[in-house]
């Protein structure tokens, strides 16, 4: 997926109810907007990542089903970070109890929280450097547990709260721990 970043700044600073305007005015562009104001457009990704990420979703809402503990979300799903950004990762999950306590106004448009788990999976034109800095920034907004996959290099950052990131090659699994009691991802259909 390739992204061009768009500095607003100079001629308007975008509210959260602006940037959410813009999106569903212009519901076939990927947008995110990052904690500097400025404005992410993203291109659609090919076959093979999409793929891919349609089985991350199946995979993870699978689980959630089975164990009815929050709620999944897909990479059209926004969230409005503590530190102003407006982000849609790849995958993303949150406690049934931050759910609840969202007003029903607030579940309608970007929900205004930080996900507890987050998966960014790279397409071939994104670069490593950029994904990890997305998943810190996560990290730093309250974030619990976030996988950032780089099926090319078969290469994954698990990212936890107050620790270091760990970098792993060529794992077949990949661990809910504590956040996601009982999930487990097999990795082989994104390796193949």
């Amino acid at each position: 997926m390739t992204t061009t970043t768009l500095n607003l700044n100079p001629i308007i600073k975008l509210s959260k109810e602006q940037f959410y305007t813009l999106c569903a005015t212009n519901p076939d562009t990927k947008l995110e907007l990052n904690a500097n104001g400025e404005l992410i457009v993203m291109s659609p990704t090919g076959g093979e990542t999409s793929a891919w990420n349609a089985e991350l979703i199946i995979d993870l809402g699978v689980w959630n089903r089975q164990t009815g503990l929050g709620k999944t979300f897909d990479s059209s799903g926004g969230f409005s970070l503590p530190n102003g950004a407006q982000r849609s990762p790849d995958a993303a999950w949150i406690r049934l109890e931050k759910w609840n306590a969202l007003t029903s106004e607030e579940k309608k448009g970007f929900l205004p929280l930080c996900p507890d788990f987050v998966i960014e999976l790279l397409s071939p034109s994104d670069s490593w450097k950029q994904g990890t800095e997305k998943m810190e920034e996560y990290k730093e907004n309250g974030c619990r547990l976030g996988w950032l996959l780089e099926p090319r290099n078969k290469r994954v950052a698990i990212y936890r709260a107050k620790q270091a990131v760990e970098i792993l090659e060529a794992p077949n699994f990949l661990s809910g721990e504590d956040v996601l009691k009982g999930f487990n991802l097999n990795l082989a259909k994104i390796w193949r």
